[in-house]
């Protein structure tokens, strides 16, 4: 090659690498510029966010796109040094449900929270401090942790790990230890907001609990409302209310949200539940649903949360809180919340129990006293009546004047006999008489009124709540609910006089109309039922014609 045209190559081999230079700083420097937007994009996205949930899983996704990385997380450092929630990005469902446990901050996350500091590492197993994964865990190599700062204390960590296209820089480290910055800001706000909204949420909720209870609204209609709305405060997948129905069985009486219907109902041994411990040991418990038996099979149960209805032995049942696996587990301030809500639910319920037998024992006082003043007065003088005409009618000559009083005489010993039934009815409660005979009988005449078009006559004597058996009890009903069918359908009467009477060892059944009678031919089968139930309890059956026109059916069986 001649001199001229070699000093002529060198010039411009020196130009191409300069040009080729050139280019690769410019390369460089627009790709330093595309992270830097992607930077500050990933700021904005941080920080546009009040969530505090949502906050955290943005910065996870932001820091893994940002560097890169296959898989992110982010750490929450509790009171104790540990891990208290885990914010996994990357890992599918079913991944996450493979996991045997979360990271509890030990080994090489357990140093950085003991040494908070930017840790990057070409292979995990390579660190001293490495223990390894739990089972389940995908495999891990390429490692980054950065730490997140709040104020003045540390909140959490970063890790990412499994970078794609080769292994962490000066440059990943700088660029997610200025994002962590900027999520320090984003979580305090964050944090400050959470919580003035769940203040101002559980006082609503509080107060609509606590004024529903004293005002008199059905207890199990109010504790649906508190399952609801605690799920709701505590954006958790299930809730549900357990009570103890025996010393060792737990029934769930209340169930919102998901799996609710399955949940619903089902009867459990209190020992080998989470919310059998609680109701033992009155104090919260927090676990994972997946060691559970309580939990519904189609419910890919995570973290959960059990706080006692009440303290020490007054303990009323168990508020129970459940979520999806792979969901931020509840937090110090949602138990915080969820306590004094299952705390103030006890009260407002014992209080409201209170002032139902209250009212319940007022009731029966007066009860008490007007039965009290019909036996000692108002029976007393209609008997001093009744025994003063008595002595009149013998100083009677006339014989229909003496009929008069002898009428007299006996509608006052009827009304004598009213008025004892009328005893007997006060001293059941409204609420436990629909579940005494004299409250299934008056139930029955009472359901006989919109077919007959009105009311029967009824008298009800003696103590039929307590010498009538069950078992005579269901015959008796039985009897009654035919007899009035009977005249619903064949009487065509305008009156109608039902009396049942149990006295000197006899239970007496009298339904009597003004019918149209019993004709001599036709179809008897209702009336030889009536005639076997009497039969079988060693009674009698008889139906009687009534002057000037109507049927008496008398039914007659000894209590004995």
């Amino acid at each position: 090659m001649a001199d001229t045209e070699l000093g002529s190559f060198l010039p411009r081999m020196r130009l191409d690498d300069l040009l080729a230079e050139l280019q690769n700083r410019l390369e460089a420097v627009l790709a330093t510029r595309d992270r830097v937007h992607s930077l500050l994009e990933a700021v904005v996205s941080v920080g546009s966010e009040l969530d505090l949930e949502t906050v955290l899983h943005r910065i996870v996704e932001s820091a893994t796109a940002l560097v890169n990385a296959s898989y992110g997380a982010l750490g929450v450092i509790g009171d104790q040094s540990t891990l208290i929630q885990f914010v996994p990005v990357g890992l599918t469902e079913e991944e996450i449900a493979r996991i045997e446990h979360w990271p509890h901050g030990l080994g090489l996350l357990g140093l950085l929270i003991k040494e908070p500091q930017s840790l990057r590492l070409r292979d995990i197993a390579d660190h001293p401090d490495s223990h390894g994964f739990p089972a389940g865990h995908p495999p891990m190599r390429s490692f980054l942790g950065v730490p997140i700062r709040v104020r003045d204390e540390i909140f959490g960590n970063l890790y990412l790990t499994e970078k794609r296209n080769g292994e962490f820089d000066e440059e990943d480290e700088a660029i997610v230890t200025a994002l962590a910055t900027a999520a320090g800001v984003a979580i305090e706000n964050a944090r400050l907001y959470e919580e003035t909204r769940r203040r101002e949420a559980w006082l609503e909720v509080s107060s609509e609990v606590t004024t529903s209870l004293l005002s008199g609204t059905d207890p199990h209609d109010v504790l649906v409302t508190l399952a609801r709305r605690t799920r709701e405060l505590t954006d958790a997948d299930v809730v549900t209310i357990s009570f103890g129905v025996a010393p060792d069985l737990l029934r769930v009486e209340i169930a919102e949200g998901l799996g609710a219907e399955e949940l619903l109902g089902i009867e459990l041994p209190a020992g080998d539940t989470v919310a059998g411990l609680v109701l033992r040991a009155a104090e919260p418990q927090v676990a994972d649903f997946r060691s559970c038996p309580d939990a519904p099979e189609n419910f890919k149960t995570g973290p959960s949360l059990s706080v006692p209805l009440g303290k020490g032995r007054l303990v009323r049942g168990v508020l129970g809180l459940g979520k999806r696996t792979g969901r931020m587990p509840f937090s110090a301030a949602d138990l915080r919340m969820v306590q004094a809500l299952a705390g103030q639910a006890a009260v407002a319920l014992e209080l409201a129990e209170a002032r139902k037998d209250a009212e319940r024992l007022g009731l029966l006082e007066d009860r008490d006293r007007i039965a009290k003043d019909l036996h000692d007065v108002v029976i007393q003088r209609l008997f001093a009546a009744a025994m003063t005409l008595m002595s009149v009618v013998r100083l009677v000559e006339k014989p229909e004047v003496t009929g008069r009083v002898q009428h007299v005489v006996d509608e006052l010993d009827a009304t004598i006999r009213q008025i004892r039934s009328t005893i007997f009815a006060l001293h059941t409660p409204r609420e436990e008489a629909a579940a005494t005979v004299r409250g299934q009988l008056m139930d029955l005449v009472e359901s006989a009124r919109g077919h007959l078009g009105f009311m029967p006559g009824v008298r009800l004597e003696g103590a039929l709540d307590t010498l009538v058996t069950p078992k005579i009890a269901d015959h008796l009903l039985a009897v009654l609910r035919e007899a009035l069918s009977n005249v619903v359908r064949h009487a065509h009467a305008t009156e109608v006089d039902v009396t049942v009477d149990a006295r000197d060892n006899v239970l007496l059944l009298e339904v009597g109309d003004n019918g149209v009678g019993v004709p001599e031919e036709g179809r008897r089968s209702g009336l030889r039922n009536l005639a076997e139930r009497a039969e079988l309890l060693g009674g009698t059956f008889e139906v009687l014609r009534r002057e000037p026109r109507g049927t008496c059916l008398s039914w007659q069986v000894p209590l004995s």
